[in-house]
């Protein structure tokens, strides 16, 4: 007789091992003291920093979210600075995805697209080079990267860069950061999420 539910011996460890959602909670709730830290640390650069943004920005709106299934994996995330409003968009995502990365992302649609896309092809250089890319996605909400996902801003591709930006209606910039990187272990979340929003910068300001 078949047995189509049966369970494979790896399986049967992990149903057996009473830790293993203790230890994703005591994970998920360091998560959310490094996003917690994160909105501090950004709050200080948002204030310092003079932003192209939209008509009814609010610097002091944010949000955390929490869920478990982006693609069947745990995941978490602070939206700030924060700024929907239908198809207009200024917000930068800070994303804890189990299981892949963290990722930090600048989200951009609207009236000013248009400001925004010409800004990063006229600085073009002060953005390349900083480990960022642009998301080829038909959508602002895939989270993968790499080829045929997102493009690398580098110094020798701004004429690519330029063309594919000139066919979209939205502009998603993101930097990946591995979950085994040593400033991801050392709790430097804040920090790069920082350094990210502040290489960023020359798209979104004046």
């Amino acid at each position: 007789m078949d047995f189509p539910n049966r369970f494979t011996p790896e399986e049967v460890g992990l149903l057996a091992d009473d830790q293993f959602f203790r230890k994703k909670a005591r994970i998920m709730e360091n998560v959310r003291g490094l996003l917690d830290a994160t909105h501090g640390a950004l709050t200080a650069e948002v204030r310092a920093a003079r932003l192209a943004t939209p008509t009814g920005f609010d610097s002091s709106k944010c949000q955390f979210v929490k869920g478990e299934h982006l693609e069947q994996f745990p995941y978490q995330y602070l939206d700030y600075p924060k700024y929907f409003s239908g198809d207009e968009k200024f917000t930068f995502r800070t994303l804890f995805w189990w299981g892949h990365a963290f990722i930090f992302a600048l989200l951009l649609e609207g009236p000013l697209i248009k400001r925004y896309k010409k800004n990063l092809v006229d600085r073009y250089h002060r953005v390349a080079g900083q480990d960022l890319h642009l998301s080829l996605a038909p959508t602002l909400w895939e989270w993968k990267h790499g080829e045929g996902y997102t493009l690398p801003i580098a110094h020798d591709r701004k004429a690519h860069i330029a063309a594919v930006l000139a066919e979209r209606p939205f502009m998603k910039i993101a930097r990946f950061v591995p979950l085994d990187d040593r400033r991801v272990r050392d709790g430097l979340i804040p920090h790069l999420a920082c350094e990210t929003f502040r290489a960023m910068g020359p798209i979104i300001t004046p």
